[in-house]
C-alpha cells in the first residue's frame, strides 16, 4: 500500500478502536462499582503515564512476540489502546457536564439508570465531547508517524526511505511536513464547522484532557 494511504488507514483503524474502547471504559464508572472505578482509573493513569512510542515498543517487540503480530497490527493496536484512555476521560468529562438535575429529572420519569444515559445523557454527551474527540483524531494523525520506527512504511517512513535514496533532507521533510500540514488543517476546519454546528447553548467544549 502506498505510504499516504497507510497513513490514511493506520490513523482511522487507530482511532476507530480508541473510539470504542474510551466510550466504554469512560462509562463503565457510572455503575457505581468501586472495582470496576479503579481498573478504569488505573487503565487510563497508565497509558496516558506511559509515552506512546514505549507503547508500541511493548506491543510489538513484546506481546508482538508472543501473539506473533505483524507491524500493522502492532501499530494500530498500540496507537488505539493509548488513544482509548484520552477519549475515556473525554466521554468522562463529557457525563459529568451534564447537569444533576437532569438525571434526578429523568429518575422522576421513571427511567431506569439505563434508559436515562440513553435517552438523556448520551445525546448530550455526544454533542458535547465532538470538538475534543475531532482534536484527538487530529493528535492521532500525527502520532502515527511514530510506526515508521518499527518498519511500518507510512508517510514518515517513506520520507525517510526517499532521504537515504537522494539525499535531499530540506525538500524530503519540507514535502512530508506539508502533507501533514494540509490533512491537520483540514481536519481543524472540520472541528470549527463541528462545533457551530453541534454546539449547545450554556456549555462550553469539554477540553481535551491534556
Amino acid at each position: 500500500m502506498p505510504a499516504l494511504p497507510m497513513t490514511i488507514v493506520v490513523t482511522l483503524l487507530s482511532f476507530v478502536l480508541s473510539l470504542v474502547v474510551g466510550i466504554v471504559v469512560g462509562l463503565l464508572p457510572l455503575t457505581g462499582i468501586r472495582p470496576i472505578i479503579w481498573g478504569c482509573r488505573i487503565y487510563v493513569d497508565v497509558l496516558r503515564g506511559v509515552p506512546l512510542l514505549v507503547q508500541i515498543f511493548f506491543i510489538y517487540f513484546g506481546l508482538g512476540t508472543v501473539l506473533n503480530l505483524d507491524r500493522f497490527t502492532a501499530g494500530v493496536l498500540a496507537i488505539g489502546i493509548c488513544y482509548s484512555a484520552y477519549q475515556a476521560e473525554i466521554i468522562r468529562g463529557g457525563v459529568m457536564a451534564i447537569a444533576r438535575g437532569q438525571h434526578e429529572a429523568a429518575a422522576a420519569l421513571g427511567m431506569s439508570p439505563l434508559q436515562a444515559l440513553r435517552h438523556v445523557i448520551l445525546p448530550q454527551t455526544i454533542r458535547i465531547t465532538i470538538p475534543p474527540t475531532v482534536n484527538e483524531f487530529i493528535a492521532c494523525l500525527k502520532d502515527s508517524s511514530l510506526v515508521s520506527i518499527i518498519g511500518l512504511r507510512e508517510l514518515t517512513r517513506a520520507g525517510r526511505e526517499y532521504y537515504s535514496q537522494f539525499f535531499v533532507d530540506f525538500q524530503t521533510w519540507l514535502m512530508v511536513g506539508l502533507i501533514y500540514l494540509v490533512m491537520t488543517l483540514l481536519l481543524t476546519r472540520l472541528t470549527h464547522s463541528l462545533e457551530q454546528r453541534f454546539q449547545i447553548k450554556g456549555f462550553g467544549t469539554a477540553a481535551t484532557p491534556r
